[in-house]
Order: C-alpha cells, then sequence, then structure tokens
C-alpha cells in the first residue's frame, strides 16, 4: 500500500527533540537518529553521548569546518562542546550499562506493540551486527525508537510482534515516526500526536498493531 506523507527527516528530528528533558545526557543511535543532534535548541543544554568515546559534543553548524578525528558512531563529523569527555570504549559503555543516560534514541526496523525492537538484520545489504544497540536499550532510563512509520514498500514497522531479531525486549518507551508519536504502555499503543493533516484511519491503516488515541 501507500504510505501517508508526515513529517520529512528534519521535522521528525525536532519533534523528537521536543521530547528530550533539558539538560538531559542522550545517545544516538546510528542512521536517523543522528539528525537529532541538529534539531535541538541550545538551551536544552543537551549532552550527547556516543558509544565511541565521545561524551559532550554538537552537530556541525553551516559550513564549519570539519575535523576528521572527531566523529560520531555513524562515522559522521561533529564537534566537541565546552566540557566534553573523550574517554575510552570501555568508561563509555560503562555510561551506557550503568543507567546514566537519560535516554537512548535508536533507529529501527521493527518496534513490536509491548516495545520489543528489532534494529538489525544479518540480511545482506542492511546493518549486520547489533553492535551496541543492544547495551543502549538496556542501560538507558529511557528508550526512544525513531523510524520511518512503514518499509519501502508500504508493509508496516509498527507491528503485533517482531519477525525479525531481537535487539532487546520490551524497552522501548516512546516510538517516533513520520506519521505519529506512540507511547508504549502496559495497556498498549496510545498515540500522542499525528503529523499534520493525517487521518486517524490512515495511521491505523499503515500500522501493523492496535492503536489507542489520548
Amino acid at each position: 500500500m501507500n504510505a501517508p506523507t508526515g513529517w520529512n527527516k528534519a521535522e521528525q528530528a525536532q519533534v523528537v527533540a521536543s521530547r528530550l528533558a533539558p539538560g538531559s545526557v542522550i545517545n544516538l543511535g546510528v542512521g536517523m537518529p543522528v539528525s537529532v543532534a541538529a534539531a535541538i535548541t541550545a538551551e536544552q543544554q543537551i549532552v550527547f553521548h556516543c558509544e565511541n568515546g565521545l561524551i559532550g559534543y554538537r552537530a556541525l553548524e553551516e559550513n564549519e569546518p570539519v575535523d576528521p578525528d572527531i566523529i560520531d558512531a555513524a562515522i559522521l563529523p561533529i564537534q566537541v562542546i565546552e566540557g566534553a569527555a573523550v574517554v575510552d570504549l570501555m568508561t563509555s559503555f560503562m555510561v551506557a550499562r550503568g543507567g546514566r543516560l537519560d535516554a537512548t534514541i535508536l533507529g529501527a526496523f521493527q518496534v513490536a506493540a509491548n516495545g520489543d525492537i528489532a534494529n538489525w538484520s544479518g540480511a545482506v545489504g542492511r546493518v549486520a551486527g547489533v553492535g551496541g544497540a543492544m547495551d543502549l536499550a538496556v542501560g538507558a532510563k529511557t528508550v526512544i525508537a525513531m523510524l520511518k512509520h512503514t518499509d519501502r514498500e508500504g508493509n508496516p514497522k509498527i507491528v503485533e510482534r517482531c519477525t525479525l531479531p531481537l535487539t532487546a525486549v520490551g524497552c522501548v518507551n516512546l516510538i517516533v515516526t513520520d506519521l505519529a508519536v506512540i507511547r508504549v504502555t502496559d495497556a498498549g499503543l496510545v498515540v500522542e500526536e499525528m503529523a499534520p493533516g493525517l487521518t486517524r484511519e490512515a495511521l491505523i491503516a499503515a500500522t501493523g498493531a492496535t492503536l489507542d488515541f489520548a
């Protein structure tokens, strides 16, 4: 089926950024989540963490020179903020596993109604390994899944049960797609916000799990 039009990537990143508490320490996963670094405001005072050993970075400003030695987990150029720390990999993962991250934002191939997340696959041409995502998913206080609502064929990525290998079980608290913001609750999936112009009927048709509306 043809997926309805929703937020573009930059708008979706702004929706995610608006949900981050000021002063939070946030990990951005590889893929779509890296766009959130450019969407926050200085007033939010967000501290970004990446598992390759950098705590305190920001997105590059327009036409800002690139330092090839300063990169995020997606190997994209970034810049450090005042007070940033460069640490070894063990220390970085102690932060991730030790409950010191206020939130992690992870991309996903599928998210289940109970909060299970699948964000890796052994299929050729896709993410070949789980990497640090499983540590982030179980170590962060809040897990936000940021993804397209449907795949390229129009199949739902929000499903009753994941069919791809799981990254972590029951860990996702909030789902932000290009169509909606959906809270994962004990009672099921609750839609908190929809992209402008989107109807409930269109969102339900694009979703492979039962939705309630706030």
